[in-house]
């Protein structure tokens, strides 16, 4: 029986912010600070593995009382 692969789901920045809420400057701030993984398709494609994008952690904003 033959092992069956999967194929990862690659997201644009606006699909990236979309799916958590944030803003694409957010986006690329994660990128550049290395919390989120990030590759180039193309000259100026930049694309994130779905997976990446779910392991991302997220702050918690903090309840003002």
């Amino acid at each position: 029986m033959t092992e069956r692969r999967t194929i990862p789901v690659y997201l644009s920045l606006d699909e990236a912010a979309e799916a958590m809420s944030v803003s694409v400057k957010t986006i690329r701030r994660w990128i550049a600070s290395g919390t989120l993984p990030a590759y180039r398709c193309g000259k100026r494609a930049i694309r994130i593995k779905l997976e990446d994008l779910e392991a991302t952690p997220r702050q918690i904003p903090a309840a003002r009382c």
